[in-house]
């Protein structure tokens, strides 16, 4: 085979041989094919798309391309959940070990933070000493022992992905939906979980902009479960305003903690439980809807749930008292209060410009590799459908210095849009696709 065979053949539109994907990506993968040739065929795929079986088979041969966990030869069932990233989002956070509470092995890898939405890795790295470097043998140990691991990314795992993500992102070929579903899922069949739910996040804090891209995402995903045999949940989530009320590393730790107490607030926890108990449902360990939530709730209530992010986080090399004791986590030197300009109904904070504004904070990174400040961030004090009087607390922000503060507060300003009339918010879940339905309401 020849790579300009490959790369003419996807840019006259005509489907690739199961052969050829396997082909172009192990060679590739052993620096066979020059970046400038994979470069070419990544644009063409941009602008011809993959059907599904394409899409599959890119996947699987990416998943191959190294190390593979295979943890569900260890443990069964053990579940994996992936969210594709927005403003405020650490459902992670508290739906690992919530599951693990329930007698769920979770294992999860996750990653950094790039741009305005947040990394797991960055808000897991706020507790002290905590590692998320883990061997493949701590990464499995910990796992058997515990029921639970959150460790990053290993560089062992679809290496294929690693590179090619990298000239993607310089190619200006990240938004093509077969690779984004290829990058994703390969590395969720590396680990090889029983079990995988996804959270396609839709709207202006979304990387998914629309109802109909993220629904497209989504069901390519599940399909490519299906035929790699992992069954696969995807629920596609509303991102226009942050979810939760904080945003930014150390904060949202401490809203995860509330949030396996019973204290978060009202949004993040309805997505957090419901998302705890359709893993419960998925994996046959509660027999329905009704029950599974009862034990989501009992987990909760008996203290379990946080317990198991304690033990875990000390497994880890953290410290758990920082999780028993949120007030100990990371706190910024600066906290100012920015208020309300004027009365009235909030009726949209732009999610987006929001996490834009905690990155400038130092919560988040402009470019691969910047170092991120896990104090700094902003608390909502209020979310859309609240009503507020003029001079009543709107974000609290937690900073370096106060120019800092001063410095955002008309970007801040400018995140919300006020109406006279009340407003209701929308819905927090939009649809749920499973394999056989692959758009069920």
């Amino acid at each position: 085979m020849q790579a300009v065979e490959i790369i003419q053949k996807k840019r006259n539109g005509d489907a690739l041989t199961t052969e050829e994907i396997n082909w172009l990506v192990e060679q590739y993968t052993h620096e066979h094919i020059p970046d400038y040739q994979m470069a070419a065929w990544l644009m063409a795929v941009c602008w011809r798309g993959m059907d599904d079986r394409e899409t599959s088979d890119l996947t699987l041969a990416m998943a191959r391309s190294g190390e593979q966990l295979r943890v569900c030869e260890r443990l069964k069932p053990v579940v994996d959940k992936h969210s594709t990233g927005g403003v405020g989002d650490k459902v992670t956070l508290a739906v690992a070990p919530l599951v693990a509470a329930c007698g769920v092995a979770v294992a999860k890898m996750t990653g950094r933070g790039l741009g305005h939405t947040g990394g797991t890795v960055d808000k897991l790295e706020s507790i002290s000493g905590l590692r998320t470097a883990l061997t493949r043998e701590e990464f499995l140990s910990i796992l058997q022992e515990h029921g639970l691991v959150l460790a990053g990314q290993s560089a062992e795992l679809a290496p294929a992905d690693g590179k090619m993500y990298a000239l993607r992102d310089v190619t200006a070929t990240v938004e093509s939906i077969p690779l984004i579903a290829a990058s994703i899922m390969s590395k969720k069949l590396a680990v090889g979980a029983s079990h995988l739910l996804l959270d396609v996040k839709v709207g202006a804090g979304a990387f998914m902009k629309t109802r109909e891209a993220a629904h497209e995402l989504a069901r390519i995903m599940v399909e490519i479960g299906q035929r790699a045999g992992l069954y696969t949940e995807a629920a596609v989530t509303a991102m226009e305003q942050p979810l939760g009320r904080a945003v930014g590393n150390a904060l949202e730790v401490a809203e995860a903690i509330a949030i396996l107490r019973g204290e978060g607030p009202a949004d993040v926890s309805q997505l957090c439980r419901h998302e705890a108990a359709e893993l419960l449902v998925m994996t046959g360990s509660a027999p329905t809807r009704e029950e599974a939530e009862r034990r989501v709730q009992e987990a909760i209530e008996s203290g379990r749930a946080l317990a198991k992010l304690a033990e875990v986080c000390e497994a880890q090399g953290g410290d758990p008292q920082q999780i028993e004791q949120p007030e100990r986590l990371p706190r910024a030197p600066v906290i100012s209060m920015l208020t309300a300009p004027c009365s009235g109904y909030i009726a949209a904070i732009h999610a987006e410009r929001v996490g834009l504004a905690a990155m400038r904070l130092g919560a988040g990174r402009f470019r691969k590799g910047d170092p991120i400040d896990h104090r700094t961030g902003l608390l909502l004090q209020a979310k859309v459908g609240d009503y507020l009087q003029a001079g009543d607390p709107l974000v609290e922000m937690h900073a370096r210095s106060e120019e800092e503060c001063a410095a955002l507060r008309q970007e801040l300003l400018a995140c919300y849009r006020w109406s006279e009339t009340p407003v209701q918010s929308g819905p927090l879940i939009y649809e749920i696709l499973t394999p056989s339905q692959k758009g069920a309401s």
